[in-house]
């Protein structure tokens, strides 16, 4: 399922002054009482293409020291143009493999786990959300999201979080964060409405979204850096900005 070393803990961290010197911009910010308690963050993340890679690495570059990924693909290189982990030196490495190796580079007390495997109707059981406070949903499968979008909103205890399609978009501008119920002009909300509707499998609980109202101008799936990683920055920040 992953490889044992891809979630090790590393033996080298620095102290506890280290860590404060790495965050001390942010704590002028948000206070030490804060950085501490998103510091204490458990949150899992799924999908870590062009909208999640960037979301994980903000995360950690504002403090967060324990989380999940989770991602089944290896990095190709068409993923080169928007996806954090995708070089030339990674091209067939679990993304989240290449994420992970990158993230503890920034921050190496943290503990990230990687795990190489989809989130789907068979394997949902190795997932107990419940032991996180935050997921993420960046999964580009209507199918799998809209399984993790009804499993995840029924955990009162959850803060769930999910981005809608950043594909066929140029406009950074014009993303937004607004609850699931408000998104407008979005193929994949649309989509996953459909979806809910026909299979009577609805949220059950409010939930926000990182979505473009901006209308889809290319019938192609092309994507581009500069809005993923839009999307993914938006999300950071309201995991960060809902942490009182």
């Amino acid at each position: 399922m992953q490889s044992p070393t891809m979630n090790t803990p590393i033996d080298t961290q620095p102290d506890n002054d280290l860590y404060s010197a790495f965050f001390q911009r942010g704590a002028l910010l948000l206070g030490d009482e804060r950085m501490e308690r998103i510091r204490g963050l458990r949150v899992i993340l799924f999908g870590v293409g062009g909208v999640g890679s960037w979301c994980a690495e903000a995360l950690i570059r504002t403090g967060i020291t324990r989380l999940t990924l989770v991602d089944f693909d290896t990095v190709a290189p068409s993923n080169i143009n928007r996806q954090l982990p995708a070089t030339a030196d990674t091209i067939g490495r679990p993304k989240v493999e290449a994420m992970r190796e990158r993230l503890l580079s920034i921050t190496p007390r943290a503990d990230i786990r990687a795990l190489c495997m989809p989130y789907n109707e068979q394997n949902r059981s190795h997932f107990p959300l419940e032991q996180f406070d935050v997921v993420i949903d960046c999964i580009d499968s209507i199918p799998d999201k809209t399984l993790l979008i009804t499993h995840a909103t029924s955990l009162p205890a959850v803060r769930f979080y999910s981005s809608m399609g950043a594909a066929r978009k140029v406009d950074p501008t014009r993303v937004r964060i607004a609850p699931f119920n408000k998104v407008q002009g979005c193929p994949l909300a649309r989509a996953l409405r459909q979806r809910m509707r026909r299979e009577h499998t609805f949220p059950q609980a409010p939930f926000l979204c990182a979505y473009s109202d901006e209308p889809p101008i290319l019938a192609q799936k092309g994507s581009l850096v500069y809005v993923t990683a839009v999307f993914g920055l938006i999300l950071a920040a309201q995991v960060i900005n809902d942490t009182p």
